[in-house]
């Protein structure tokens, strides 16, 4: 029964967490492109995006994380043997990943603070996508565990991936056009 619980706990813990990491790096975007808002209006963006990026990462996702690990581990305590099998092996190896993405987020949180970032609009709008992926990989593990189909697993992340760049694309395509027409409008 203390299994069901933990998995249970396990699995809003990272809904929770997941939330953030999908909500963050969209907020890293608009942080960024405040920068092209007059000045008075760039000002009050980039000090309410840095405020509710901080709630974000320290109320709720730091939070989520460590409870998420915490039940974690508390699966893992009631049945050691799984630890011995490939799929948790891998999928624990994609857990880390994701943890150091979250603590990335915290340090871009301080250098939009800082203005050090130098990332772009458009290259965080690829870093957005890392968590889609990777909880995608982790979702496909715990479900086919040991029978997961890698080659429809390789083929759907590839197709993911170029469908996730082209979107990019052709947003930033549309946001740019909109912005010259809106630039030869006022000139």
């Amino acid at each position: 029964m203390a299994y069901l619980w933990f998995k249970s706990f396990h699995v809003i813990g990272f809904v929770a967490w997941f939330a953030g990491l999908f909500y963050l790096p969209r907020l890293f975007i608009y942080h960024i492109e405040a920068e092209e808002r007059p000045e008075q209006a760039k000002t009050l963006l980039k000090e309410e995006y840095n405020r509710i990026e901080k709630l974000l990462y320290r109320l709720i996702m730091m939070p989520a994380m460590l409870f998420t690990i915490a039940m974690a581990i508390g699966l893992v305590a009631t049945e050691p043997k799984v630890l011995q099998q490939t799929w948790l092996q891998v999928k624990l190896c994609i857990v880390l990943l994701l943890v150091g993405f979250h603590f990335y987020c915290g340090r871009l949180i301080r250098q939009l603070e800082a203005g050090t970032c130098s990332i772009g609009s458009l290259q965080m709008r690829r870093i957005n996508e890392i968590p889609t992926i990777l909880l995608g990989i982790v979702v496909l593990l715990a479900i086919f565990k040991n029978n997961l189909p890698t080659s429809a697993v390789v083929w759907g992340t590839v197709m993911a991936i170029a469908a996730f760049a082209v979107i990019i694309q052709l947003y930033a395509r549309k946001r740019r056009l909109q912005k010259e027409r809106e630039l030869s409008i006022s000139s």
